[in-house]
C-alpha cells in the first residue's frame, strides 16, 4: 500500500520520536537529489545538518506539538510548503511527525551567470550541487586556500565543473568584491588574446580601437582573472603571463609603461601539462608558477552519486525558465545514472535542457537520444560486474534497502530475509 503514496505529487516525510526517518515517498528525489534509500534510516539532522534543506521545522513541532507550517528550500532550487503534523502517544509524547511538502511555483534559480558561457550551472555563486565525498572534499581544500593569493591550478576533463569551483573560490576569497573575469584561451586566437589580455594604447596596430582599450587583466585588478584552457596559450605569451604571475606587472601592446595591478590568477586545463613541458610546448618555469595549488575535478563518471541532484537541479532551472513543469520518469533517471557522461556535467546540463524543451510532460526512456540508449545497452557496469564479489555486493545492497523501506525494522529484515538480526542490524548501517 505504501507504494500508492509514491505518485503523490507532495512529499511525504515521516520521522520517529528520535527524529529517524521511517518513511519518505519518491518525491525526495526531486526535492533532495536523494532516492529512498539514501534517506530512510537516516536521522533528520543528519541530512538537515548537510545542508539539504532548511530552515528546519523540527525544533517548533517538538516545543508546540502542533501542526507547524513552514516555507523551505532545498539546495537543489525548489521552494516548498511544509507542514509537519505531531503524532502523540497516550503520554502526550510525540510518538511520530509526519510532514507533507507542496512544491511552490517559482523555484530560485541557483543556475549561476555564466562568465562568457564558459562556466556551467551546476552552482549557484556560492553553492556547488554534490553529493560526492570527493567534491565536499574539493570544497573543504577551498575554504583552506581561498584566502590566500597563491596560484591555483584546476585540472580535469572538459565539462567536469572546473570554471565553476574557479567562481566558487573567488566568492569565498577576500577578493569577492571585486571583479572576476573569464578568459578562455581555446575560444581567442592568439593575436588577438595578447591585445584582449594586455590591452594596447592608441595606433598599436591596424585596427586598433582609437584611444587604445583597456586590457582585461588591468580590468581584474582587486579581483580574480579565470584562465580556462591554458595549455592552448601560445609560447610567446606564456611568457608575458609569466612576468605577471612574478611581478604582478605587463606593458600593454604598443607602450613602454608598464602597469601593476592587484590580482588573483587561476587556470584551468583537461591537458597533461606536464607531458607538454617535456615535449617544450609549455614553459617548465611558467607550469610551476601555476601550480603552486592544484585540483583536480574528477569526472561525473567517478561521482555518479551527484547525478541526480544535478538532474533535479537543472530540470528545475530549465523548468522556471521555460516556464514548464516538466517530471522525469524513474526508468529514465536510472539510465542517467548508470550512462559514462563522456562530456561530464556540461553534457548533462544541456541534455536535461534538450528533454525539458522536446519531450511531454513526463521525460521517458523513449526521449533520450539514441547515442545515449544504444550505449546503455552495451553498458560493461550493468551487464558484467567487476568482480563476483561486486556482484554479490550489489544485489545484497539491494534486497537490504528494499526490505527496509518495506519493513522499517531490523527484526523485520531478519524475518524478511532469513538471517540474523545482529546481521541485519549491519547490512542496515552500512546500505542504508
Amino acid at each position: 500500500m505504501l507504494k500508492i503514496l509514491d505518485y503523490s505529487s507532495d512529499e511525504i516525510y515521516v520521522m520517529d520520536s528520535e527524529t529517524r526517518i521511517v518513511y519518505v515517498n519518491k518525491v525526495c528525489e526531486k526535492h533532495y537529489g536523494l532516492k529512498k534509500a539514501d534517506v530512510i534510516g537516516k536521522l533528520n539532522d543528519e541530512l538537515f545538518n548537510k545542508g539539504y534543506w532548511g530552515p528546519s521545522i523540527v525544533p517548533e513541532v517538538f516545543k508546540s506539538k502542533e501542526p507547524v507550517s513552514l516555507r523551505q528550500q532545498t539546495y537543489i532550487g525548489a521552494e516548498l510548503l511544509t507542514r509537519a503534523i505531531p503524532i502523540l502517544n497516550e503520554a502526550g509524547e510525540i510518538e511520530y511527525i509526519v510532514t507533507t511538502a507542496t512544491e511552490l511555483k517559482s523555484f530560485n534559480r541557483l543556475i549561476m551567470k555564466r562568465e562568457q558561457k564558459e562556466i556551467t550551472s551546476d552552482s549557484s555563486a556560492n553553492t556547488i550541487i554534490t553529493n560526492s565525498e570527493k567534491v565536499k572534499s574539493i570544497l573543504k581544500f577551498c575554504k583552506k586556500i581561498a584566502p590566500t593569493d597563491s596560484t591555483i591550478l584546476i585540472h580535469g576533463e572538459s565539462g567536469t565543473g572546473k570554471g565553476v569551483v574557479a567562481h566558487h573560490l573567488h566568492s569565498i576569497s577576500k577578493r569577492k568584491d571585486g571583479p572576476f573575469l573569464t578568459v578562455n584561451c581555446a575560444a581567442i586566437p592568439a593575436d588577438l588574446l595578447e591585445s584582449e589580455l594586455f590591452g594596447y594604447t592608441n595606433g598599436a596596430f591596424t585596427g586598433a580601437i582609437k584611444g587604445g582599450k583597456t586590457g582585461l587583466l588591468e580590468a581584474a585588478h582587486n579581483g580574480t582573472i579565470f584562465l580556462d584552457e591554458i595549455g592552448e596559450l601560445a609560447l610567446p605569451l606564456q611568457a608575458k603571463v609569466l612576468q605577471v604571475i612574478q611581478d604582478k606587472q605587463f606593458i600593454p601592446i604598443g607602450s613602454n609603461d608598464s602597469k601593476t595591478v592587484d590580482i588573483r590568477i587561476i587556470t584551468a586545463t583537461n591537458q597533461d601539462l606536464l607531458k607538454m613541458v617535456e615535449n617544450k610546448t609549455f614553459r617548465e618555469d611558467l607550469y610551476y608558477r601555476l601550480n603552486v595549488i592544484d585540483i583536480h575535478m574528477p569526472p561525473l563518471s567517478d561521482r555518479k552519486e551527484d547525478i541526480v541532484p544535478l538532474t533535479y537541479n537543472f530540470l528545475n532551472g530549465f523548468n522556471n525558465k521555460y516556464n514548464m513543469n516538466k517530471l522525469i520518469s524513474e526508468e529514465c533517471l536510472n539510465m542517467l545514472y548508470y550512462y559514462s557522461w563522456p562530456g561530464n556535467v556540461r553534457q548533462l546540463e544541456n541534455l536535461i535542457e534538450r528533454l525539458v524543451i522536446t519531450s511531454d510532460s513526463l521525460i521517458e526512456v523513449d526521449d533520450l537520444p539514441e547515442v545515449i540508449r544504444t550505449s546503455m545497452e552495451n553498458t560493461a557496469e550493468l551487464i558484467h560486474p567487476h568482480s563476483l564479489d561486486d556482484a554479490l555486493n550489489e544485489v545484497t545492497k539491494t534486497l537490504v534497502r528494499k526490505s527496509y523501506q518495506q519493513n522499517s525494522s531490523s527484526r523485520a529484515v531478519a524475518k524478511d530475509l532469513n538471517i540474523s538480526q545482529s546481521k541485519a542490524s549491519r547490512l542496515i548501517r552500512e546500505f542504508c
